[in-house]
């Protein structure tokens, strides 16, 4: 009789748990870039003016209210060394996806430009609130970090012997 892998493998002593990942603490979820966060960003708000425009006749509030989980998860998701671009980018972001919600009025250029500036103007709540939450998400992650790097440069430092 064959036996199975499992029982083939050397056993632990007894007590011993096997370690757990490094990384259990922290949320799962992709590390984006400096450019990958404005390219996430800006190409999310997009595809929600676009499905905004097209369900909700162009509403800007249903806009901005979309805005702001795309703020919280480009603040959450940024790689550590690209902290500080993400609430740069979502101003970016806002603007690029207010294009399609904003009122056309009679449909040329300068009735788009003007819709545009209007809507940004209309809705700086939520381009404030958004960008204001990224911030500090973006800052607690930062003064963490600088935590953890300043604690394993004591632990790491040699000790004066007198």
């Amino acid at each position: 009789m064959a036996r199975s892998p499992r029982s083939q493998r050397p056993s632990r002593p007894p007590g011993r748990r096997p370690a757990s990942p490094p990384d259990a603490r922290r949320l799962p979820g992709p590390r984006l870039t400096g450019l990958g966060s404005g390219l996430f960003c800006g190409a999310v708000m997009l595809a929600l003016g676009l499905l905004t425009e097209a369900l909700f006749g162009a509403s800007q509030t249903v806009y901005g209210v979309l805005f702001l989980p795309v703020c919280v998860l480009t603040a959450l998701w940024v790689r550590d060394g690209d902290l500080l671009i993400a609430p740069v980018v979502l101003p970016i972001a806002f603007a690029v996806g207010m294009v399609p919600v904003a009122d056309e009025g009679g449909g040329s250029t300068l009735d788009r430009l003007m819709g545009m500036v209007t809507g940004l103007a209309t809705q700086a709540g939520w381009l404030y609130g958004g960008t204001l939450a990224a911030g500090a998400l973006v800052l607690v992650r930062r003064v963490r970090r600088v935590r953890v790097i300043n604690r394993r440069v004591k632990q790491n430092r040699p000790r004066a012997t007198a």
